[in-house]
């Protein structure tokens, strides 16, 4: 009989394990993100203040990856503050964000242009999907 109350306890052991190993991993990913928060904040205003060699496209991908890395530490901070889950949107925001990087990086092919603004427009749809479902889902 015991054996059995120690073998119903085993999925909530297992669990509570992988949430302590998965919250110290996104604890140390945060760091890390920090981290390079840090050094393309730096870059960007060493940039900005040495405007004899500014270089538009450059400055525009170091703010898109600013707002990447901000955008992953905010997910991680979400994470945290919903009880242990990703909220979808968060996501969307990230691809989004991702995708203008890429336009503003590889802007050389036009249809390549194309297809990452379709994707940009698929993720924006999206989101006003999982929008419109959370506030239905409020009511």
């Amino acid at each position: 009989m015991e054996e059995s109350q120690q073998l119903e306890k085993l999925p909530q052991v297992v669990t509570g394990i992988l949430k302590i190993v998965l919250s110290s991993a996104l604890i140390a990913l945060a760091f890390v993100l920090i981290i390079a928060l840090v050094k393309i904040t730096y870059s960007l205003a060493m940039m900005v203040l040495n405007t004899s060699t500014i270089v538009p496209y450059n400055v525009a991908e170091q703010a898109v990856m600013f707002f990447l890395y901000f955008g992953f530490i905010g997910l991680i901070v979400q994470y945290f503050k919903s009880g242990y889950h990703f909220p979808l949107r968060y996501f969307i925001y990230a691809g989004i964000t991702a995708m203008l990087r890429l336009i503003i990086v590889n802007h050389e092919s036009s249809v390549d242009t194309l297809l990452f603004a379709c994707a940009i427009l698929i993720m924006v749809i999206a989101l006003c999907l999982v929008l419109y479902s959370n506030k239905l889902r409020n009511i």
